[in-house]
């Protein structure tokens, strides 16, 4: 978890105590507040603008203003305005139309007819309108009906945080007098217009917070009068303008948030009056100008989250107001200069995920105002210095992910404001300082990954305002029981990998917030306490690798928002409670070796988001139960070492996603189902050591299995190693001939009248297979084709009726090959359908091999491949009857601002590797295999959960034995693999580069474009830093999924190689994605 989020969290008990972040923009640094306009400004502005008496300042201040001269213009430009506005609010109610033939006189003009009465309508004494303040009116339409010639005398327009859309006309360099403009906070698209640069007077431009793009105008530089600039958080693009520099009075500079590239313009050490900087999630490269560090009023220096390079001069000292520092997430290197030591004004530092070493300052401990001191993710070494006891006020102290050693010091004791200590993954020595939490405030303490000796401080026992506990993997001691006690606000606690012991405290229970509980790998024992089911909002609960007895508790199936259940290597028995078949949110769950007895219940088939379900190591008995085969995401699956008996259910078929499976040393018998041959992702398979005889299914699974995984059975044959062929004359040949004799004469006699029968069936059967022959003949004749168990002509009718025979109002989609429609049928719920174009009789021959390779995909069935229902190849309508997905494709999410966001880093992780099982499975665990050949983000299909699903297969290519492979070149340009340039050979390798393009693509947020050459070639050997390829609409990911990223962006980079023969197979990839990032053993 990034530390802004984490941050949010732990300070939301404590806002008085919040550290406001770059990411999380303070309002309380800007002049005026852009949610309330504060009326002071307003007033300022009044009094700068117009020469007023003290009379008129007291008229003003007791608003409404009351004229008589308000122009009819300006009237009736506003209620043109408001007419051509979607939804204009009960807010503007008191805009009222002006009667017809009204002329501009005083006696005509009434105070219902006046604009200066008009809410958010401000006048001056002779009736023009100076100042519109819409701010928060829930306004929704464009200024394209904004007359701006109309209203000579406006200084003042604020329509921020409203619904505003299109572009910003160029007629607003009307507004002559203009000083004070806000568009912020609205839907503004196209590029700033350059007629902007007109209005010189303005001194406040506030553009924020929409989704303007093109790139910096230049000729913003000549607006010389502004104080304000802010363009924060929209698309824009290009170079930032050297003419900035021209700016002198500018104070307050907010850019970040945009795609801006190029490096830093020195002139930016023009702006002297400088009091804020935020260029932060650009992508700005270079280094950091020198000119900059002389700006002497400057107070935030915000540049995170961009590409900058170098090293931190010592001249950062001459910064001598500057109170926030935080240029994090970038590419800086070299050592902390002590200069920076010297600016006593600092509250904030955050300099963490960069490449800075050498050690941290011994003069640390003179920046007496400092309250954030973030460095990690670095190359920093040496110890902390003790100096750092000397920061009273610090409450962060972010140094994780470093190469720290030594012992940590006592002195961090006294610090007794500290709600964030964040020690992680260095490696640090000795003790943990027995006042840790003497300032009772400390809400986040990760001090996992070192080398930490000892007991846990007896003040983290009292330390109750305790969120987040990480001591991890370190060999601290102690009684588990006596050394923590009951945290209300605890969140996350993580003890595993030490040396604890004791048991297991049922005060655990009363910590009601807990989501995460993890304490594998200690020695605790006793029993698991039923007060655990009260902590309804666990999600995680990992026990694995203890000494706990005992059964385990009914009370767990409270636990209803669980996730992972792990526990797994420890001394339980009894029976599995049936009152767990409630974790119906529940993907993992891992009992294996303990002493679990009696049958696998039931209710185990609830879990229909399971993944990983490890039973094995216990003295489970009885059958298995058939319930199990309603586990349709689950990928692992271990029963083994246990007494089970009976047979293997054929509801088994319908476990489609699963990938390993491991039924071995158990009692089971009988003949394996046939069925198994349907589970086509199926990769590894142990069935060894119980009692299977007969056939092994037709599966790659088990034809590949090693002799040991099949072994210790009663008489299995098959296409396996190890096996003997099924019905050989080697079978068979042992038998005597007196045996034969007695056959003869017992069994002919017996036979005869059935052998009679037999012949006059089998002319009956000859006659029916060649009409059945003739049928398939005239197949294309036919009218519809259907892959389930319904009746096609019906199917056919109803779509025809549902589309309107095609209308294009259920068209939702085009593609080179069709169009897509969408349709609502009473077998199916909601289809799509793809309706080929029309082909000439040239193009007949593609359309035969289409149809036989569709007819291949009907076999195919993966959770991350579309289904295809059935198929229509008929004179008037040829088209496909897939399953429809609500999220549509990948593309058109990643396009849309909104909804990518929604896609989280999880999701995307998730996307990657279902897409991975998908190529796997059809290139590796069917046969022939199939090549994709069109792998891209338009062909990606979401489901309502964000599951991944491969689609269109018209250029599917089936990679026959003894055929050629050669074929037309297929794909999409920029997806497509290099050698097809130069040959039409189609290989697995080809949907292998698609899919390095698409990982890439999903991780950046876009296609990448110009990149892939670099990764393809002469970058390959440089390390891929994970923050140059995040999509900058998300948060930075967790440290978990920063890892699975980091493995996904190293595999996407091995299948660019631009040898097709050096590219990872998609076998490997997926069994990497699986292990999370683990390349198989």
């Amino acid at each position: 978890m990034t530390y802004e989020l984490e941050q949010q969290q732990s300070f939301q008990n404590h806002p008085s105590k919040l550290i406001s972040t770059p990411n999380r923009e303070d309002k309380r640094l800007y002049r005026i507040n852009p949610q309330t306009k504060s009326y002071t400004r307003i007033m300022d502005l009044l009094m700068e603008k117009t020469k007023f008496s003290l009379f008129f300042l007291f008229f003003v201040t007791n608003l409404p203003v009351i004229v008589v001269f308000a122009s009819i213009d300006e009237a009736t430009a506003l209620s043109k305005w408001k007419a051509s506005l979607q939804n204009y609010q009960p807010l503007l109610a008191s805009w009222t139309d002006l009667p017809n033939g009204t002329v501009n006189s005083s006696t005509e003009l009434g105070a219902t007819t006046t604009p200066c009465n008009w809410f958010g309508i401000y006048c001056d004494l002779a009736g023009n309108v100076i100042m519109i303040n819409l701010t928060s009116s829930g306004l929704q339409g464009t200024l394209n009906e904004f007359i701006f010639s109309h209203f000579p005398n406006l200084f003042y327009l604020d329509l921020s945080v409203n619904f505003i859309f299109g572009v910003i006309p160029p007629e607003i360099s009307y507004l002559s007098k203009l000083v004070y403009l806000d568009l912020s906070n609205n839907k503004l698209s196209g590029y700033i217009p350059e007629e902007i640069s007109l209005l010189s007077g303005l001194e406040s431009l506030m553009l924020s917070d929409n989704k303007l793009n093109g790139s910096f105008p230049n000729e913003i530089g000549s607006l010389r009068s502004l104080t304000e600039l802010s363009l924060h958080s929209n698309s824009l693009s290009g170079l930032i303008p050297a003419s900035l520099g021209n700016l002198s009075k500018l104070a307050y500079l907010h850019i970040h948030k945009n795609s801006l590239s190029g490096s830093i313009p020195s002139e930016i050490g023009n702006l002297s009056n400088l009091v804020e900087l935020w260029m932060n999630s650009n992508r700005l490269t270079g280094h950091i100008p020198s000119s900059l560090w002389n700006l002497k009023k400057l107070k935030s220096l915000v540049m995170f989250e961009n590409k900058l390079s170098g090293h931190i001069p010592v001249e950062i000292r001459n910064m001598v107001s500057l109170n926030i520092l935080s240029l994090h997430t970038n590419n800086l290197s070299g050592s902390i200069p002590k200069s920076i030591c010297e600016m006593g004004n600092l509250t904030l530092i955050r300099l963490y995920r960069n490449n800075l070493s050498g050690s941290i300052p011994e003069e640390i401990g003179n920046l007496k105002s400092l309250v954030g001191l973030e460095l990690s993710e670095n190359k920093l070494n040496g110890s902390l210095p003790i100096s750092v006891g000397n920061l009273s006020n610090l409450q962060v102290l972010f140094i994780r992910d470093n190469q720290l050693s030594g012992s940590i010091p006592q002195v961090i004791e006294n610090l007794m404001d500290l709600v964030v200590l964040r020690l992680a993954r260095n490696y640090f020595t000795g003790y943990l300082p027995q006042n840790i939490c003497q300032g009772g405030k400390l809400i986040n303490f990760t001090a996992n990954g070192n080398h930490l000796i000892g007991s846990v401080p007896k003040s983290l026992r009292n330390c109750t305002s305790l969120s987040r506990i990480r001591l991890d993997g370190n060999q601290l001691s102690g009684n588990i029981s006596e050394d923590f006690n009951v945290y209300p606000d605890l969140d996350y606690i993580n003890l595993s990998n030490n040396k604890f012991y004791g048991e297991i405290s049922k005060s655990w229970g009363q910590s009601l917030k807990l989501r995460s509980f993890e304490i594998a790998g200690n020695n605790i024992s006793g029993t698991i306490p039923p007060e655990i089911g009260n902590l309804t909002q666990l999600f995680r609960l990992i026990l694995s690798s203890n000494n706990l007895v005992g059964e385990i508790p009914k009370e767990l199936g409270k636990l209803t928002s669980l996730i992972n259940l792990t526990l797994d290597h420890n001394q339980l028995s009894g029976s599995i409670p049936a009152e767990l078949g409630s974790l119906t949110g529940l993907e993992y769950l891992d009992l294996s070796t303990n002493a679990l007895s009696k049958n696998i219940p039931a209710s185990l088939g609830s879990f229909l988001k399971l993944h990983h379900l490890n039973l094995s190591n216990n003295k489970l008995s009885h059958e298995i139960p058939i319930e199990l085969g309603k586990l349709g995401q689950l990928s692992i699956l271990d029963l083994s070492h246990n007494f089970l008996t009976g047979k293997v259910a054929s509801e088994f078929r319908k476990l489609q996603s699963l990938l390993t499976m491991n039924i071995s040393h158990n009692n089971l018998s009988g003949v394996l189902p046939q069925s198994f041959e349907e589970l086509r992702g199926l990769e590894y398979v142990d069935i060894s050591q119980n009692g299977f005889w007969g056939p092994i299914p037709d599966n790659k699974a088990f034809q590949d299995a090693p002799a040991e995984a099949l072994q210790g059975n009663k008489g299995l044959c098959g296409n396996a190693g190890g096996l003997q062929p099924c019905n050989t004359p080697d079978n068979r040949k042992n038998t005597s001939e007196t045996d034969h004799k007695v056959m003869y004469f017992i069994v002919l006699p017996i036979l005869t009248p059935f052998l009679c029968a037999l012949f006059g069936i089998l002319i009956n059967v000859r006659r029916t297979k060649n009409l059945e022959q003739k049928e398939l003949s005239n197949m294309v004749n036919e009218p519809f084709h259907v892959v389930s168990n319904f009746d096609g002509r019906k199917l056919y009718q109803q779509i025809i009726k549902s589309t309107e025979d095609f209308d294009v109002r259920y068209c939702i989609g085009e593609g080179g090959f069709g169009s897509v429609y969408i349709a609502k049928l009473p077998s199916f719920d909601l289809v799509a359908i793809k309706k080929l174009h029309q082909v000439s009789d040239a193009g007949m021959t593609y359309s035969k091999e289409f149809f036989n390779e569709v007819r291949a995909l009907t076999e195919i069935r993966h959770r991350n491949i579309v289904r295809l229902h059935g198929f229509c190849s008929h004179a008037r309508n040829s088209f496909l009857v897939y399953e429809y997905f609500e999220k549509g494709s990948l593309a058109r999410i990643l396009s849309n601002e909104e909804e990518a966001k929604e896609l989280d880093w999880s999701k995307r992780v998730n996307i990657i590797r279902g897409v991975a099982h998908a190529l796997s499975y059809m290139h590796f665990s069917i046969n022939p295999a199939i090549v994709h050949r069109d792998i891209s983000s338009k062909n990606i299909l979401l489901d309502s959960q964000f599951v991944a699903h491969i689609s269109d297969f018209g250029t599917a290519k089936i990679l026959k034995h003894n055929s050629s492979d050669w074929t037309a070149v297929a794909g999409t340009v920029g997806y497509m693999a290099p050698e097809l340039a130069y040959t039409m050979k189609v290989t697995e390798k080809c949907d292998v580069y698609s899919f390095g393009i698409l990982a890439i693509e999903v991780v950046l947020g876009k296609h990448p474009g110009d990149l892939v050459l670099c990764l393809s070639s002469e970058c390959r050997n440089r390390s891929i830093r994970l923050m140059d390829l995040l999509d900058q609409r998300l948060p930075y990911p967790t440290e978990q999924i920063e890892d699975d990223l980091l493995s996904i962006l190293n595999l996407a980079t091995e299948c660019l190689h631009v040898s097709p023969g050096s590219r990872p197979t998609m076998e490997y990839i997926s069994q990497v994605v699986s292990a999370g990032g683990t390349p198989p053993s």
